[in-house]
């Protein structure tokens, strides 16, 4: 049950990209759509950022890399945030804190199995959305290392009734610039934050000034990550031949951290040998942390149209299903 919850600040909307009203005057006040939440899932309290609507087309979890929720609601740029996007066209989106970081940072080390993470992951979002409407299921987005999570999600049975799977900032082999920091050769040691700055913000020019380092998307890592990223690309082939829902995969044109490119994009997209659908593609003007630079709103916006494709395709499917039972 929800033991916490309280609206952020609500930045001003427009149609300006600052959020500034049409003509520079300030629009007017309006209630945040976004709100912390927090949920206790066996003594574990999970945090999120939530933006739910009234009678969702599905709802979207959205997993972090090595940074805060708050990547998927730009600060101070509405019109960057998945958040808000998501629910401006019919989605519930849960960003939630993944297990280790937010409000279950003091549990870091009781959650760090993965299959733990999985069930935890899961239930929380049960929790957060409660019994309300769900529309046609759950559909998962992850961005860096959160990709791990998201996979282990999917490869888990039947992928337990997933719609389907976005992700991004991830691959199978390291930008020769963030090898020797990220690679097996590191041991099971997470690099320290400022070493892997430029890589992450890399070029700068594609992001809002102001976003870079912002606070509000500081967090630090739990000890575990430091045995899930290095091996990371080489456990990735085994656990993508286990999904069995269908996979979207971005790479950004400027990708700093993972190789970057066609043949990245294909090599990543062979993994997934039993989903039924998979497709890949390299976002126009976007650096690793996608859902934070200008090319924010175009990258969600085919994200999520993935995602209304696969809702389509699950109500097409439960309507064939009912026909074949009631002999229509």
């Amino acid at each position: 049950m929800t033991f916490g919850e309280r609206a952020r600040n609500a930045p001003p909307r427009d149609g300006g990209a600052n959020g500034d009203a049409p003509g520079g005057s300030a629009a007017p006040p309006v209630a945040d759509i976004v709100v912390d939440a927090v949920v206790d899932v066996d003594g574990v309290p999970m945090s999120a950022l939530v933006a739910a609507v009234p009678r969702p087309r599905a709802i979207v979890l959205a997993l972090h890399g090595a940074v805060s929720p708050a990547y998927f609601d730009a600060p101070g740029h509405p019109r960057l945030s998945l958040l808000r996007t998501g629910a401006a066209l019919g989605f519930t989106v849960v960003a939630l804190a993944r297990p280790g970081y937010g409000a279950s940072a003091p549990h870091a080390e009781r959650v760090a199995p993965a299959e733990r993470r999985v069930d935890l992951a899961y239930r929380a979002v049960d929790a957060l959305v409660g019994p309300g409407p769900r529309g046609a299921g759950l559909f998962v987005l992850a961005h860096s290392i959160g990709c791990e999570l998201a996979v282990r999600m999917a490869a888990r049975g039947n992928g337990d009734g997933l719609l389907g799977l976005e992700m991004s900032g991830t691959g199978r082999r390291h930008h020769e610039a963030a090898a020797g920091l990220l690679g097996p050769g590191n041991g099971n040691r997470l690099p320290p934050p400022g070493a892997i700055r430029d890589l992450i913000w890399g070029p700068s020019h594609l992001y809002p000034e102001d976003v870079i380092g912002h606070p509000a998307l500081q967090s630090r890592s739990p000890a575990y990550e430091g045995d899930v990223v290095p091996p990371w690309p080489s456990r990735l082939p085994e656990l993508a031949a286990r999904v069995r829902v269908p996979v979207r995969y971005t790479l950004a044109e400027h990708e700093t951290v993972w190789s970057p490119g066609r043949a990245a994009l294909d090599d990543v997209a062979a993994l997934f040998t039993r989903s039924p659908r998979v497709l890949a593609d390299e976002q126009a003007g976007g650096g690793h942390n996608l859902s934070l630079g200008f090319a924010a709103a175009a990258y969600h916006l085919k994200a999520l149209a993935f995602a209304e494709e696969c809702a389509s395709a699950s109500t097409r499917s439960d309507v064939t299903s009912d026909d074949d039972q009631t002999g229509e």
